[in-house]
């Protein structure tokens, strides 16, 4: 794999609510616009933390509908007129996610513009059938596809195993390991991981097979 030249990225992560959610706002530093990505449980937090960063919040991203990561939405919107970017397959699946004329259903590998700064959104289908990653600048805003050490559940509706399986070796497989990683949860030792460390560590990348990965994935919860 090509080694990345760093670029930078600016990147405030919000710890918020009951159940250890990261909220991201990011950006290009030239730029006074941010993006969220899942906001959730105190609206008025994000819109001050952007507000003590000089931003301003000009895009919303879903990366997918389970309310721990989209609780926030709505509020948002009413005070704030902004686009919100989800998965045309999550936006199909979920009505949770469907925000009235706000919607902007993206494809995969669709890439969005908020102020200097380009963000691919990649479609990691496992967790949910509508599950999507931000990748900008060397940086993966990975929801609940990838944790520190973990990968999200596969065993709720719409979950999918194998498809999991493929968006981690297959999908994500295709970025750097310098990829730096801001999960969706504090579920790990770290806060900001990298894809190297998980590919080494991370016992869902350990797991190549795909029938050892399900069995692993869909043991039954203690």
């Amino acid at each position: 794999m090509t080694r990345l030249k760093s670029e930078p990225l600016h990147v405030r992560q919000l710890a918020l609510g009951p159940m250890k959610n990261f909220v991201y706002l990011l950006g290009d530093p030239a730029s006074d616009e941010v993006a969220v990505v899942d906001p959730a449980w105190d609206a008025a937090a994000i819109r001050e933390a952007a507000a003590a960063d000089g931003k301003r919040l000009s895009a919303i991203i879903v990366s997918h509908h389970h309310g721990d990561h989209v609780n926030g939405v709505e509020p948002l919107l009413a005070e704030l007129d902004l686009p919100v970017y989800v998965q045309q397959s999550e936006h199909a699946f979920s009505e949770a996610v469907r925000f009235g004329d706000a919607v902007r259903q993206v494809k995969p590998g669709e890439v969005i513009r908020v102020g200097g700064l380009e963000l691919e959104l990649i479609h990691t289908p496992g967790h949910t059938p509508g599950s999507q990653c931000v990748h900008a600048r060397g940086a993966l805003f990975s929801g609940d596809t990838v944790f520190v050490n973990a990968c999200g559940r596969c065993d709720f509706k719409g979950g999918d195993a194998e498809a999991m399986h493929h968006s981690l070796h297959r999908v994500l497989g295709a970025l750097d390991d310098q990829t730096r990683l801001y999960p969706g949860h504090d579920y790990g030792d770290v806060q900001v991981s990298s894809l190297g460390r998980e590919r080494a560590q991370n016992p869902y990348f350990q797991l190549k097979a795909l029938p050892d990965f399900v069995a692993h994935r869909m043991r039954p919860r203690g």
